[in-house]
């Protein structure tokens, strides 16, 4: 299940974030932890299965077009389709009509399109 960020998952949230390779610095967790915070078309999303928090994604929000900028599971969890479950579930909403990558997620990303173009179908 999908979870909006809030300021009592910080600590959760910065932890999920950790798992990114260009999040492993504390400072520069910090200062993503309040982009996501402050910034009004900066969104996170953690994913709860039962009652653990396992996965976390961030996105860009810009005219309904979902960048995302951060996605990671714990390494427990992986290879589970975890990271495509966030994605569906973002689709699902209706409030984003393109999910793309940015820079640092596109090797990921791209593998995970195509699954979720299948799922459409």
């Amino acid at each position: 299940m999908l979870i909006r960020y809030k300021k009592s998952l910080e600590k959760i949230a910065m932890g999920l974030l950790s798992f990114m390779p260009q999040e492993k610095d504390v400072k520069r967790l910090m200062e993503t932890i309040q982009a996501y915070e402050q910034i009004d078309n900066w969104h996170l999303f953690l994913w709860k299965k039962d009652e653990e928090y396992i996965g976390i994604v961030g996105i860009l929000d810009e005219d309904h077009v979902a960048t995302i900028q951060h996605i990671t599971v714990i390494p427990s969890y992986r290879g589970e389709g975890i990271a495509i479950k966030m994605l569906k579930e973002l689709q699902k909403t209706g409030q984003y009509k393109e999910i793309k990558a940015n820079q640092d997620t596109v090797p990921f990303i791209e593998k995970c399109l195509p699954i979720l173009e299948e799922a459409d179908d």
